[in-house]
């Protein structure tokens, strides 16, 4: 039997946004998105979530109380200022010429890239037995 991966929800999630943006790519350009945008920082939002996820799985199965906090606060706090500083260089490079669709369409990636990693999270933390 094949062991499954704790990170399979974010490669799920990741596929189908990533087939969803490409198959549909002309509807979703006539509504006034940039799929290029879209597709990039679906790239983005995956890898950050990902170190994140490990960083926190790594404090989860810590046994101590600081290592844990630290790699929960750690986790979230590189999410928020590597998206932070992604949005204000985009902002910049386009000269003030930001697509808001796209850009709120990730903004509401970036709540259920978290979700699903916090649900991820919550079942591997029943699983582990460290006291």
């Amino acid at each position: 039997m094949i062991k499954e991966s704790p990170a399979s929800p974010v490669f799920i999630l990741f596929s189908i946004l990533t087939t969803f943006f490409i198959v549909f790519r002309r509807a979703i350009t006539a509504k006034a998105f940039d799929v290029d945008v879209l597709l990039i920082g679906n790239i983005i939002l995956v890898a950050i979530t990902l170190a994140s996820f490990f960083m926190q799985l790594k404090g989860l199965r810590s046994t101590t109380t600081a290592a844990f906090l630290r790699a929960i606060y750690g986790g979230f706090i590189i999410k928020f200022f590597v998206v932070a500083a992604l949005v204000f260089g985009y902002a910049y490079f386009v000269s003030g010429k930001i697509n808001k669709p796209s850009l709120f369409t990730l903004m509401g990636l970036y709540l259920l890239y978290t979700f699903v990693e916090t649900r991820a999270l919550m079942k591997m933390s029943k699983r582990i037995k460290n006291g």
